[in-house]
């Protein structure tokens, strides 16, 4: 009945001037790779008429300019891949997104859309340089602020009393938190650009996690948390990763990790090993994420609203910073959360 109905609506040429008036580019694949179907977006996107590629091979797509690319992104099988980004020139960035065809629960086919988000990109490139300018203009003249502190503070200019060093000394740390404000700011901007990683050595990931959790005794013990560490796999093989950056993503995980959890509550880091990489774990009995908002967390300025209760002055960055540091290490990061506490995971890979 439903067919018949379809019928009658659209024909095959009100079909193809739906497709055709889309605003996204739509590719249709057969079983065997073959372009099936094009819209005409997809001339405008990549500068072929849908003539000169219907019927070939996702590999004989390396003979066009544009289209080599799609072709290098999504491989002679057409893997299933998410929003991924594809730049196809200079002045255009298209956001991929493959998905299988299924009849009588068969894969016939994929269906590829590409979504035009060059402006998007622009934007956020111009914030990106913007951040950079700004923070690097901020930093001389707050150090001059410190500077200036420090030496009133040392009493080189005449004797103080004890509630002028505590206002001075609250500027300082009010510098001190400004400065690494700042810091934080131009790490997302030199990751954006593709920047952040430079020095990649083997490392031996339990003794940074031990570095780490030695920096933050004075947190953990304040708020009366007990820490577990416990490496699961024994002689962890060492891995080869950018040491700053990723010793970063620790400390951001554990940051999180103890401002959210209350007094006298639970930290528990694993690390483990399986022959393709190393995985990383975080447990918590914080205050967890709320479902509406997870899909949020690392996107750059998000803060979950319990979080921002708890803590008005945080800036979003250190999850978005985490998760393209460990991304761009080839590895992946996720979370796990209920009502009261979080697990965050993050993979290295051994090679």
């Amino acid at each position: 009945m439903f067919r018949e109905v379809e019928r009658k609506l659209i024909n095959p040429n009100q079909f193809l001037v739906i497709i055709n008036s889309l605003t996204d580019g739509l590719m249709v694949f057969d079983s065997e790779n073959r372009l099936l179907l094009s819209n005409k977006k997809i001339e405008d996107f990549f500068g072929v008429k849908n003539e000169e590629i219907l019927g070939k091979k996702i590999e004989e797509f390396s003979q066009f300019p544009l289209l080599k690319n799609l072709f290098f992104l999504l491989g002679r099988e057409i893997k299933e891949v998410w929003k991924k980004e594809l730049e196809v020139s200079f002045n255009l960035i298209l956001e991929t997104s493959v998905s299988p065809i299924f009849i009588d629960s068969n894969t016939k086919g994929k269906l590829v859309i590409l979504h035009d988000i060059t402006r998007e990109k622009t934007i956020d490139k111009i914030k990106s340089e913007f951040i950079t300018i700004a923070s690097h203009q901020l930093r001389t003249p707050i150090s001059a602020v410190r500077w200036t502190l420090e030496k009133l503070l040392e009493e080189e200019l005449g004797k103080l009393t004890d509630n002028q060093k505590k206002i001075i000394q609250e500027g300082i740390i009010s510098c001190q938190r400004m400065t690494q404000v700042l810091n934080i700011f131009l790490d997302t901007a030199r990751i954006e650009e593709g920047r952040y990683l430079r020095k990649f050595s083997l490392c031996d990931l339990e003794k940074v996690v031990e570095e780490v959790i030695k920096s933050y005794q004075e947190a953990i013990q304040k708020k009366e948390i007990k820490l577990e560490f416990q490496v699961l796999t024994p002689k962890l093989p060492k891995v080869k990763i950018d040491l700053e950056p990723i010793t970063l993503v620790i400390q951001n995980l554990l940051d999180n990790a103890i401002r959210y959890t209350t007094n006298g509550g639970i930290v528990a880091i694993h690390l483990k090993s399986t022959k393709k990489e190393i995985v990383f774990s975080i447990r918590d009995t914080g205050i967890g994420i709320k479902e509406e908002e997870r899909e949020y967390i690392f996107k750059k300025f998000f803060r979950g609203s319990n979080a921002l209760r708890i803590n008005p002055e945080g800036n979003g960055l250190n999850l978005f910073i985490a998760k393209n540091i460990i991304e761009a290490h080839g590895g992946k990061i996720w979370f796990e959360t209920e009502k009261e506490g979080t697990v965050f995971y993050f993979t290295l890979p051994l090679k």
